[in-house]
């Protein structure tokens, strides 16, 4: 049995989030209301999430040694994850994010920054990294790394979910090797200059040949194809305080979902449900619940269908 039932190679950040009442204006000025340092990031949000839900989880990639760094470190340990192949690289600050939080929406505009001396190289990862583990999940960033973490992974028969939200160059080599793509609401249409998101899908899953081609639409809920159909999955409507890392959560949410078995239609609803709870506190990872939550949200939440998705998906279009 292998010792990991999840592995995670890509971008961690340690977050400051000030909540202001209101958007300010272009060049305007505005008081905030409060100030939070959090923890945060693509591929470690998605591996906390997998942990709260009873997962073994693993972490591979780069923190700076700095404060910032340190506070991530300790946040993944703390949840149980697995850190032994986490590098602690000297003189480098760790990945930032400063987040503007709409307290009167939820809504959030990110700033980051990711020093180069925090890049992985391909050269890092060995094969025993990988195989430890049940599934491989990944993000964009250092391609060439989750290339060849994507390629071991294909061939020792693992399941590779990826998390990609905007184009990095050389990630055509990385789709082949990707069993369940769940990409932004820009990715599909960027990547393949279509404008609709339907036939984006179709485009991407027919070149690469993935099991899933999925899209997350906010707070709309999700759109995948499979087997030759699309799936429309409604967002659950909640007291919305901060929608930062709701896709992290939603993706590890995936990934327990393809782990426990889940037909595609549950893992979409249960997945929408995860990263819904996760709207509803401060932080990236603030309102990560567990698999009762979520079941309890499903039976009881209204939805927010998006009449478009829904009848395109259900009527063959």
């Amino acid at each position: 049995m292998p010792e990991f039932d999840v592995v995670g190679i890509g971008l961690n950040a340690t977050d400051t989030l000030l909540i202001v009442p209101h958007f300010p204006a272009y060049a305007g000025k505005a008081p905030f209301v409060e100030e939070i340092v959090s923890p945060g990031g693509q591929i470690t949000g998605a591996l906390v999430t997998c942990a709260r839900l009873g997962l073994r989880a693993k972490y591979i990639g780069t923190v700076g040694d700095d404060e910032r760094g340190r506070i991530q470190l300790e946040s993944l340990r703390a949840e149980g994850i697995n850190t032994d192949h986490v590098q602690v690289r000297r003189g480098c600050p760790n990945q930032s994010g400063y987040i503007l939080i709409d307290r009167s929406t939820g809504e959030r505009t990110v700033l980051w920054r990711r020093p180069d001396c925090l890049r992985l190289d391909p050269a890092d990862i060995r094969p025993e990294m990988i195989t430890c583990a049940r599934l491989l999940h990944i993000d964009g960033h250092d391609t060439p790394a989750v290339e060849k973490a994507a390629r071991i992974a294909r061939s020792a028969g693992l399941p590779v979910t990826v998390d990609v939200d905007t184009i990095y160059h050389g990630f055509d080599r990385v789709l082949p090797h990707v069993d369940y793509l769940i990409a932004s609401s820009e990715f599909p249409v960027q990547w393949t200059n279509e404008r609709d998101p339907f036939k984006a899908l179709e485009m991407i899953q027919a070149e690469y040949g993935m099991k899933v081609a999925a899209m997350t639409l906010g707070p709309y809920g999700a759109l995948a194809r499979a087997e030759g159909r699309f799936y429309y999955s409604p967002a659950f409507v909640v007291n919305c305080v901060d929608t930062t890392g709701a896709g992290d959560v939603f993706h590890g949410a995936f990934c327990y979902a393809v782990l426990e078995g889940f037909s595609l239609e549950e893992a979409l609803e249960f997945s929408n449900a995860m990263a819904a709870l996760n709207c509803m506190a401060l932080g990236a990872r603030g309102g990560i619940r567990t698999a009762a939550d979520a079941y309890s949200l499903m039976r009881r939440a209204e939805r927010r269908v998006h009449p478009d998705f829904h009848y395109r998906a259900n009527s063959g279009h």
